[in-house]
């Protein structure tokens, strides 16, 4: 925080600075630094005679080379606002740069902050000419610069809202009509895969990645595992949709399909996100192709959900349908306790007779 001059505001400036803000006529008010009594006080008072950029041209005659002054100066949309002009030219003494510099929040406060919607700092006189004003106004209309992770959040945002709005556009050119949320198509090897879950005999595996420059979902394997090497066979460092056909004793039909929704921790924000958004609409999808498929097999209404493919094991996915419960997987998995031992105390020398 910069320090402050002390200088007030006299009183004449406090009255012609009211004055202006009542009548809505004035234009622009010269303010300097009166040093006999170390306070602020009105210079120059000029009324309005056009817009504002054309009564910015009157500065060149208003403003010295080398003395600093304030500028308070009128908008016009709207007219009960202000522009605060810090003019400190270059060729100003070091004296007056530093005590205009530390009084100008004093100035703008004194006066009513309120009011003040704009400043503008200029070293010559050029900086305050129209098209220096215009470029002032671009400056502040144009969107600020974004950290590369605030790019990478914005552009994920942007293909979302895109991939929303062609669910509806472009629906007629899918290769199925299965609703698919953000906009994936499924190819027929992707479809054909997961209709084979329906019949296939024995454990497998179907995982499924994103190619956003098609808009498609992308076959990536389609393997028989075991459940123990289930969170092995999963993609480490980038989100995946697997479906895993499961025969087990536990549930009412013999075999499970189960959804998995994998996004490691240290997968890129932008496939976190866009996987995450798609995520929901897949599992429906897959619900409708079992279903035209005909198959006694649905899909698990329970989804599973993991930030760690390695912890994809029998104990957990038995806790995840609901085949054991949260206290049993604990007590299966988690090490017994050793049982410590009371220390005995050794018996004493025999009494002598």
């Amino acid at each position: 925080m910069s320090a402050t001059s002390g200088i007030q505001v006299s009183p004449e400036l406090v009255e012609s600075f009211s004055a202006a803000v009542e009548s809505k006529q004035v234009r622009f008010i010269k303010v300097a630094i009166r040093m006999h009594d170390e306070s602020l006080a009105p210079v120059a008072v000029i009324d309005v005679s056009g817009s504002l950029e054309e009564d910015l041209l009157q500065l060149q005659d208003l403003l010295d080379d080398k003395e600093p002054a304030y500028v308070l100066t009128r908008l016009d949309d709207p007219p009960s606002e202000w522009l605060a002009i810090n003019y400190v030219p270059d060729s100003a003494t070091v004296r007056d740069k530093m005590l205009y510099a530390s009084t100008r929040n004093s100035l703008t406060k004194s006066l009513g902050s309120a009011v003040f919607t704009d400043s503008l700092f200029a070293t010559d006189k050029t900086d305050v000419l129209p098209e220096a004003y215009a470029a002032h106004k671009r400056h502040l209309a144009a969107p600020k610069p974004l950290s590369a992770r605030e790019q990478e959040l914005a552009d994920v945002k942007a293909a979302e809202r895109e991939g929303s709005s062609s669910a509806y556009n472009g629906s007629r050119s899918r290769v199925t009509h299965i609703p698919t949320g953000p906009g994936w198509d499924w190819p027929e090897d992707v479809r054909g895969a997961v209709e084979e879950l329906a019949t296939h005999p024995g454990n497998r595996l179907v995982v499924l990645h994103i190619d956003p420059s098609s808009g498609s979902l992308v076959l990536g394997s389609a393997v028989d595992v075991t459940i123990d090497a289930l969170g092995s066979s999963l993609p480490k460092s980038e989100p995946a949709y697997a479906f895993f056909a499961w025969p087990n004793t536990y549930s009412t039909s013999g075999r499970d399909i189960i959804y998995i929704y994998s996004c490691p921790s240290s997968s890129p924000v932008k496939y976190r996100m866009t996987y995450a958004s798609g995520a929901l609409s897949v599992f429906q999808s897959t619900n409708n192709i079992l279903a035209t498929a005909e198959s006694t097999c649905a899909l698990a209404s329970r989804k599973i959900q993991t930030s760690d493919p390695a912890e994809l094991g029998e104990a957990f996915i038995m806790a995840e349908l609901g085949y054991i419960s949260r206290e049993d997987e604990d007590t299966n998995t988690q090490p017994q306790p050793e049982v410590v031992k009371s220390f005995a105390k050794p018996k004493g020398p025999g009494r002598r007779r």
